[in-house]
């Protein structure tokens, strides 16, 4: 096991109810402004609840932070924020929205313009914030990353700052979430887990086992979301994974990987897919390619999530390929890009930025333009 220094700091605050204690776990002095997306917040009754709990707050909203947020309108929202010297900031959404947020709270807190935040990769500084989930997926409640789009360049790159002051999770507020929304949450989940644990063998069995655990909890669970269930249990076990599996737990003095996550920015960036449905399409293709280098992983991940033990190490390789590929489109998304139209023109796109930026993704720091094309090859 590598060396590391581990801290999350964020309150998580999960249940039922919880979003009624926002009186309590806001500062009385805050000078608070509140930020939504497109509006979903007021048909499932959050917003209400929100607005219940901060009743005699004063508070200033910002409505409009997209999926995938572009940083045009994370500019107006820092512009909003400077003018009404505001010092915290609540983000009510799903990742998308705690993402922009994250680089709202840098904006404000800046001189710096919020594309040069993004690219430089880190916040120097942020004013607080904080959360209030509606779509379990990204982590993004109880980590400080962030992905941020700019549209007029279809650029999509990633920063981090620090982490949320707390988050509430209520279970209850997914009942109503469309079913794309359901299975890239579930997709995005069980990405981000393998991202982080297949890499290398025989780091460290306790992080091996965590991660395993997520997996096999969410492969579990996704059946029965994916029919329509939506009973409470059931829900809370899909939000507490989505947490536990991007926030810094399951990655503690272990290699990671990512690269399947860089290949997939630039398909969201360019075709607008969800991002989960790009992890979908792109992580199969990324083990296949590097099936021999994750050799060790796969067998573990195959026997251990999937129950797959017969056969040569090859065919129990590429069954637990298969397996993974199989559990994305049973969440009803596609794993091939050219089911969504996406061709040779794109995949050289992508392998030209990624050469421009003499990219080396991965575990192994060995997924440049050249690898990147054999996994979106591969993906067709």
């Amino acid at each position: 096991m590598n060396n590391f220094i581990f801290q999350n700091p964020t309150k998580l605050v999960f249940g039922k109810g919880q979003i009624n204690l926002l009186s309590e776990l806001i500062p009385d002095d805050a000078n608070l402004m509140i930020t939504f997306g497109g509006g979903s917040v007021t048909k499932n009754g959050v917003y209400n609840q929100v607005i219940d709990a901060l009743k005699g707050r004063n508070y200033i909203e910002f409505w409009g932070i997209e999926p995938n947020p572009h940083v045009e309108t994370i500019r107006k929202a820092v512009k909003q924020g400077k003018d009404n010297n505001i010092d915290f900031l609540l983000a009510v959404g799903g990742g998308s929205v705690l993402d922009g947020t994250k680089l709202i709270a840098a904006g404000i807190a800046s001189e710096e313009d919020s594309w040069d935040i993004v690219l430089k990769g880190h916040a120097d500084k942020q004013i607080h914030y904080a959360s209030v989930l509606t779509l379990p997926a990204t982590g993004s409640e109880m980590n400080t990353a962030a992905v941020i789009t700019r549209s007029e360049t279809q650029e999509k790159f990633g920063f981090g700052g620090f982490y949320p002051q707390f988050s509430i999770l209520d279970p209850e507020v997914t009942y109503s979430l469309p079913p794309h929304q359901i299975a890239c949450g579930l997709a995005d989940t069980f990405t981000h887990v393998l991202e982080q644990y297949l890499t290398t063998p025989n780091q460290s069995k306790i992080m091996d086992r965590w991660a395993e655990g997520v997996l096999q909890t969410v492969k579990e669970i996704a059946p029965d979301i994916i029919s329509g269930n939506r009973n409470y249990e059931l829900m809370a076990e899909f939000m507490l994974s989505a947490t536990l599996a991007l926030n810094d737990f399951i990655r503690m003095g272990v290699t990671q990987d990512w690269s399947t996550h860089m290949i997939g920015h630039e398909l969201t960036a360019i075709h607008g897919l969800t991002h989960a449905h790009t992890l979908a399409i792109v992580m199969p293709s990324t083990m296949r390619v590097l099936k021999h280098q994750k050799h060790g992983k796969l067998l573990q991940f195959g026997e251990r999530v999937f129950d797959i033990t017969e056969g040569s190490e090859q065919e129990r390789i590429d069954k637990t390929i298969e397996a993974t590929e199989e559990f994305y489109r049973s969440l009803g998304l596609t794993t091939r890009l050219s089911e969504e139209g996406i061709g040779n023109e794109t995949i050289e796109k992508i392998v030209k930025r990624f050469n421009e930026r003499n990219a080396s993704y991965g575990e192994n720091s060995n997924v440049t333009g050249a690898v990147a094309r054999e996994i979106l090859v591969s993906s067709l």
